[in-house]
């Protein structure tokens, strides 16, 4: 038997696999100051030598080892001979005290003796992210052998653990104010707003390594609310770093079936199993019987339930299915049509109580809910895992199996359904899509998400949680058509959740296709923890699903179950990539004895598809790079990772440090792309964030740590270099937040919050003053904010009372003469961006009408005050959905959401796009035909424009000088 090890590459771009780990955590969240991305593992530059930072493998570890025949000890446990192991075999694995860095996160023993250990790599006690070893054997006879590992160990970390780490209350504080930011669009909320109320809090999760360069240390911190725009639960997992308090990683991904209604809803762990939340065990003298009803589609079905002993009615708890295990747990299934489904993720609540019924007969009510649907199917979903695969449950513990049926949508109708880590949720459907319960695909899509979690734990953004749909995906439809003995080669075999629909055929109504066709080379780029689908967790899913559902059709239905299944408990670890995924999947059919032809089909299945070495440098952007892998893929919110240009330069932040010590540096080229981008911050340790330029200097915010006792006091100081580089000059410090930075000429302007009053104000530098002046507000309890400078004006948001009424307003103030003129008269507006500002006027974002449709208005004044015009209505005949402005002299670009008007019938694109309108509104067509997002754009001189670009799987700072026009 010959040995494979597949080594760890020297660079590869931008993935949410193993390999990229590193690059994945350089994909963290940076808005304004309060929030910085991760550093790169890269090499330090020098300043000003124009050397892009080339990330560098921080592993010496290989991915996957297989082929092997090794002896273990038959007589020592499970991980015990697994660590030992590895410790035996240094030069392979280079993990240097298996006994203490690697603590046991499961072992599973197949009933023919395949023994799997999964462990989880510490750094000094610390749990490393995503950090998990695979070591696989087999033990019969009396004998133990190691026949492969697979996963990731992280040999490059070095970091002090022993410094003083930040407070948990001060790391939840920071990391709420992240999320509430990224909620924000970039934009200002006020604090009237209902949006604004979004009722955000956060819970300490203890200190977590980041595997990126040496590592970083953090803190892990659940933050829980809603979103202000879409009503979502908002349950996202922020890692703040541990010694400057800045947001460094974020992920997310409540695993729905849709991604409709997963807009805004992040991923959570609620630490809490079904136990500590859930009902008591049934009453003492409870019997188990058998009853029946019909589903939805008309079909009489048994259906085990429990006669309960205290009222004597039936219940739809089923203990029988669960009679063998050894937890003698129930499946049982809930009325939950009194909550809202965002009130239910993580949590149990009071309000659900069981469904029973006077007789073993359901009667038509429970039909029409769901609740005979999601019953007998969580019971066909439980016999096909334990039938087929021996598992015992979700859990492979035999957890209980929890169903709640008909949340609503604050009482509207919800069509969507998610596993939250504990239960599955079903929601009530509407006039047209029945109950999601009401198709035994989704109900075994929803609990495959239980078994994925319990086994290879794929984290839900980005490729892996791609892969972590396509296995739900993969297996509720081999369950589907396995119970109700559908053809392989029927057309409807394919679709998922194709008998939804009360009046649509199955094609039409289907949620997705696993025959649609995808390939990588339809991959839609998104930032991690996208507001949108998650960094693409259900649009790129069939990529990889269809891979897999060739394989079924191929080798048929009993074989390839049997080779995804092992592909999942074996070999996938959670942050696998789709090269690891198609990796695990040919090894998993090898350890199978799958050979020859057959094995051909195997990998032929994944070349149908895309999944070879490399795809990810084909996707092709149809505009020139200025810098590539800038490592802030969530690109979308907030103005401090955006680029800036001004004159014929841009200048933009990027992910620099090898060492932790440094995540943001600051770097310019010229908007042609001639020349090469430089570096021109220095290495201080310092985070250097924020960079704006007028086209002479570039101006930014470094963070660093405040001289004196306080470990956790920091210095904000505004720097500025020419923008070729040169001399740094430092402009002014202080203690407090800076945000919102802005140059023109000898103008600098930014927002500062007054920690004494907790109000904005907007200070100026002016010449070569060194004493910031404020902007006049002119009453005591009001706020400016969000600056944007131009030939000595400063435009800004005024938040307060204007005679005796409270309101929003843009205005305009003079350096030069003192003047401040407002653009229009206040109002009260659900959401505002920061203004910009030409030679001819300014323009901004609001929306103004407090309805739920998100469209935005774009507004424009003279400077003078004069001329305030709606440009493009968000009550009008084409409305947009604009979260991004940036405008020249001749030409404004709006980053447009989804489905943001239908007079552009060419925008069918489910991700944020640039779109470019004259200054009268008149539209002049795509930016750019490019697939991935695009954001944060920047307006170079006439049409020409920059924007972050996530196309290519990573973040690139590119370029177009005119429209791309129209994209078919």
């Amino acid at each position: 038997m010959s040995t494979r090890i597949r080594p760890r590459p020297v660079h590869r771009t931008g993935r949410t696999g193993r390999t990229g780990l590193s690059l994945l955590l350089a994909a963290a969240v940076a808005l304004g100051v309060t929030g910085l991305t991760a550093p790169a593992h890269a090499a330090d530059p020098t300043p000003g030598t124009g050397t892009a930072p080339t990330p560098q493998p921080s592993t010496a570890t290989p991915a996957l080892v297989d082929g092997l025949a090794e002896p273990a000890d038959a007589s020592l446990p499970a991980a015990t001979a697994a660590r030992a192991h590895l410790a035996g075999h240094q030069d392979r694995y280079r993990i240097p005290s298996p006994d203490r860095d690697l603590a046991t996160d499961a072992v599973t023993t197949d009933a023919d003796g395949t023994e799997t250990v999964r462990l989880g790599q510490k750094y000094r006690g610390i749990p490393v992210l995503g950090a998990q070893y695979v070591v696989r054997m087999t033990h019969k006879d009396g004998e133990r052998t190691v026949t492969g590992t697979s996963g990731s160990y992280f040999t490059a970390l070095d970091l002090d653990t022993t410094r003083p780490t930040l407070p948990a209350p001060a790391a939840v504080q920071n990391a709420v104010r992240q999320v509430r930011e990224e909620l924000a669009k970039g934009g200002y909320r006020p604090s009237h707003a209902k949006s604004a109320k979004d009722g955000l809090t956060g819970t300490d999760r203890g200190l977590t390594v980041l595997p990126t360069g040496k590592g970083v240390l953090a803190r892990h911190v659940t933050v829980r609310g809603t979103d202000p725009a879409t009503g979502s639960p908002v349950v996202q997992e922020v890692f703040v770093d541990a010694a400057t308090g800045i947001a460094v990683f974020e992920y997310g991904g409540l695993p729905t079936f849709s991604p409709t209604a997963s807009a805004g809803v992040a991923a959570q762990r609620s630490g809490t199993s079904m136990r500590d939340g859930a009902p008591a065990a049934p009453a003492s003298g409870s019997t188990g019987v058998t009853g029946s009803g019909v589903l939805l589609h008309g079909a009489t079905v048994p259906l085990n339930l429990t006669k309960d002993a205290a009222t004597g009615q039936y219940l739809l708890r089923d203990s029988a299915h669960m009679a063998d295990s050894k937890s003698h747990n129930v499946i049982q299934t809930w009325d939950a049509s009194s909550v809202w489904y965002q009130d239910v993720s993580g949590q149990w609540p009071e309000s659900v109580v069981p469904f029973a019924m006077p007789t073993t007969k359901a009667p038509q009510e429970m039909t029409d809910s769901g609740a005979v649907d999601a019953h007998w199917a969580a019971g066909k979903v439980y016999e096909f895992y334990r039938g087929t695969f021996k598992r015992d449950s979700l859990d492979g513990k035999g957890m209980a199996i929890n169903s709640l049926v008909g949340v609503t949508d604050f009482g509207s109708p919800f069509v969507n359904a998610f596993w939250d880590h504990t239960k599955m949720v079903y929601g009530t459907g509407d006039d047209e899509y029945r109950s999601l319960a009401s198709d035994l695909d989704v109900v075994g899509h929803e609990m495959t998400h239980g078994v994925v979690e319990h086994t290879a734990d794929l984290v839900y953004a980005g490729q892996s949680g791609a892969m972590n749909e396509a296995i739900a995906d993969y297996f509720g439809n081999a369950i589907d058509i396995t119970v109700n003995r559908t053809s392989m080669t029927d057309p409807e075999a394919s679709l998922i959740g194709g008998d939804l629909c009360r009046t649509r055929a199955p094609k039409d109504c289907a949620f997705r296709d696993l025959n649609d066709g995808a390939t990588t080379k339809g991959f839609l780029g998104l930032p991690l923890g996208s507001s949108y689908d998650n960094g693409g967790v259900h649009v790129n899913s069939t990529i990889f699903s269809g891979a897999l559902w060739d394989i079924r059709e191929s080798l048929g239905g009993e074989l390839a179950d049997q080779i995804v299944y092992k592909a999942l408990t074996s070999y996938i670890t959670p942050l696998d990539g789709f090269d690891e995924g198609r990796d695990a999947v040919v090894a998993a059919a090898k350890a199978l004895h799958v050979k020859g032809d057959r094995m051909a089909k195997v990998k032929q299945a994944f070349d149908a598809h895309g999944i070879v070495p490399g795809w990810e440098k084909s996707l092709g952007l149809d505009s020139d790079v200025l810098l590539g892998r800038l490592g802030t893929l969530m690109a979308f919110v907030g103005t401090g990772n955006a680029p800036s240009a001004g004159g014929d330069w841009w200048a933009a932040p990027k992910s620099a440090d090898a060492d932790g010590t440094e995540p943001y540096a600051v770097w310019t080229g010229r908007t042609d792309g001639k020349g090469k981008p430089r570096r021109i911050s220095p290495v201080d340790g310092r985070s250097h964030l924020s960079p704006v330029t007028d086209g002479t200097r570039v101006v930014w915010v470094a963070v660093g740590d405040a001289p004196g006792d306080d470990p956790w006091a920091r210095t904000y100081d505004i720097l500025s270099a020419p923008v070729g580089g040169g001399r740094v000059t430092t402009l002014y410090s202080t203690g407090s937040e800076i945000s919102g930075l802005s140059v023109d000429g000898d103008t600098v302007a930014w927002s500062r919050r007054d920690e004494a009053t907790s109000l904005q104000r907007v200070l100026y530098l002016k010449g070569g003053d060194t004493t910031p002046r404020e902007v006049p507000v002119g009453r005591d309890y009001n706020q400016t904010a969000e600056p944007a400078v131009k030939d000595g004006r400063i435009a800004y948001i005024h938040d307060g009372m204007f005679d005796g009424t409270y309101g929003i307003v843009v205005e305009v103030f003079d350096t030069r003469t003192g003047r401040t003129t407002a653009l229009g008269t206040p109002s009260q507006p659900e959401w505002i961006s920061t203004p910009v500002i030409t030679a001819a006027g300014v323009y901004w974002l609001i929306d103004t009408d407090y309805t739920d449709d998100a469209f935005t208005t774009l507004r424009r004044a003279s400077l003078d005050g004069s001329a305030v015009t709606d440009v493009i209505t968000e009550n009008g005949p084409h409305p947009v959905r604009a979260y991004g402005l940036a405008a020249s002299d001749t030409a404004v670009t709006l980053t447009l959401y989804s489905s943001f008007s239908q007079v552009f019938e060419d925008y069918n694109d489910s991700l944020a796009k640039l779109w470019q309108f004259t200054p009268q509104g008149a539209p002049l067509g795509r930016v750019s035909c490019s697939k991935g997002q695009q954001s944060n754009a920047a307006a170079g001189a006439g049409s020409r424009v920059l924007w972050m670009d996530t196309t290519t799987t990573d973040t690139d700072l590119v370029t177009r000088a005119r429209p791309a026009g129209t994209c078919r």
